[in-house]
């Protein structure tokens, strides 16, 4: 094979390699763009008024910005009680679920606390779908006279919260060494200072990036919501639902609250984001 040949090969290769980055670069474009639309066909419904939302050909961006969609949506719909309550709904939840979980996934990490029955028992609860429990929770907590609070949103979203919480934390106290821990205990240290001054700040993270996923789990869910309040306690979810009419669908407030809905996810997102990237990565590289 002469010179020539070789850098022929090359080129040849080296155009390859860039015609296919190009498809690729498309194709992650497209499917972005599939995923983004909804979320940018929700923005600029918010600043429509409702007779462009009729418009043939559709319209892309508003003719003129429209805030009183979201005016109509806070005050006149419910969503701003619909805020609050999903607010202290899935804060508390996020408190206690993480509380629990953390002391109970790491008895289940470091001391095997109920073997390994308990530890398939908790992975079993995940796969369990939420609804098999929805009559059994209606008849007692209708017989505890406590439907319609927010103690029963609480409760019941720890069903399906807690198992999740303790099995992904029970992962992050795994990867840490007990050396670190015994090298406390031979300072001096009691085994739960040892826990809360080393082990916890190392599991950080990972607890963060939980009660992330927790905090949206709680804020998004809707079944519950729906069948165990009616009026005293609504979460946004539920009044979203509610804008959905047999006869007519309020498009513009609808998109206006759902604006407001996702936000919250979004900026925790971006706040925790640090917690976030090294929560997903924390124990992918051993020594």
């Amino acid at each position: 094979m002469t010179k020539e040949d070789m850098l022929r090969q090359i080129k040849i290769k080296e155009r390859r390699r860039k015609i296919l980055e190009v498809i690729r670069f498309i194709l992650i474009f497209f499917i972005l763009m599939l995923f983004m639309f909804p979320v940018y066909w929700t923005f600029i419904g918010a600043f429509k008024s409702m007779g462009e939302f009729y418009h043939y050909p559709p319209l892309f961006w508003p003719k003129q910005v429209d805030l009183n969609n979201f005016k109509r949506a806070l005050f006149d719909y419910g969503g701003l009680k619909g805020l609050i309550d999903s607010l202290i709904v899935a804060s508390l939840n996020t408190i206690i679920v993480i509380g629990l979980g953390v002391f109970l996934a790491y008895s289940m990490g470091r001391y095997r606390f109920g073997g390994d029955s308990l530890s398939f028992f908790v992975l079993s609860l995940l796969f369990a779908p939420p609804v098999i429990a929805t009559i059994p929770l209606f008849l007692i907590f209708k017989n505890l006279r406590m439907l319609d609070t927010y103690q029963v949103l609480v409760l019941s979203y720890i069903l399906f919260n807690l198992p999740f919480a303790t099995w992904i934390i029970k992962g992050f106290f795994e990867d840490i060494p007990r050396e670190i821990e015994n090298a406390a205990l031979l300072d001096g240290y009691s085994r739960f200072m040892a826990f809360w001054k080393y082990v916890l700040p190392l599991a950080l993270p990972g607890i963060a990036v939980t009660a992330l996923f927790v905090f949206i789990f709680s804020w998004n869910e809707f079944l519950f919501a729906l069948i165990f309040t009616r009026s005293a306690v609504q979460t946004l979810p539920v009044t979203l639902a509610g804008m959905i009419g047999g006869h007519m669908i309020k498009w513009g407030e609808l998109s206006a609250l759902s604006l407001i809905a996702i936000t919250p996810g979004i900026l925790l997102a971006l706040f925790f984001q640090r917690y976030l990237i090294r929560g997903l990565t924390f124990g992918a590289i051993k020594g």
